[in-house]
């Protein structure tokens, strides 16, 4: 495959996990420090390793989040714990995969990781679901 398609692979699957509006922001704050840094990341996390069949994303997604806590990366935990939510990921596995770390990474990289998840989760519990709009001249039930 060639490196625009492995890129267009990427961004379409960045899309889908981290949402729109999160890769609109990254795009749009490229600077010519790290315009070719994000163009790596698209192509190679997202368009060679993310899009491979050998796991699913629900299963990348509680991964990462064990190599950010592992890592003490704060900001990408967050980015991770969002996403795992977009691929499926239940509070209870997000719980699961943290107290494993607190075994494996040491009780303050855990106690950290669950701080940063009780906001995200937090906030995800404060946003109103998004309505689906009617079809233009289509009544809906009630």
């Amino acid at each position: 495959m060639d490196e625009r398609k492995r890129y267009e692979r990427g961004l379409k699957l960045r899309r889908a996990v981290l949402g729109d509006a999160h890769v609109e922001r990254a795009l749009r704050a490229r600077t010519p420090l790290d315009a070719e840094f994000q163009d790596l990341i698209t192509r190679h996390a997202w368009g060679e390793i993310w899009t491979r069949r050998g796991l699913p994303r629900r299963t990348r997604s509680l991964v990462t989040i064990a190599a950010m806590v592992a890592l003490n990366r704060g900001d990408e935990l967050r980015l991770h714990l969002r996403a795992a939510l977009r691929n499926g990921v239940t509070r209870d596995e997000i719980k699961e995969v943290l107290l494993q770390m607190a075994v494996y990474c040491g009780v303050p990289a855990a106690n950290t990781a669950f701080h940063i998840a009780a906001e995200v989760l937090a906030e995800k519990a404060t946003r109103r679901p998004r309505r689906r709009r009617a079809r233009a001249g289509v009544k809906r039930a009630r």
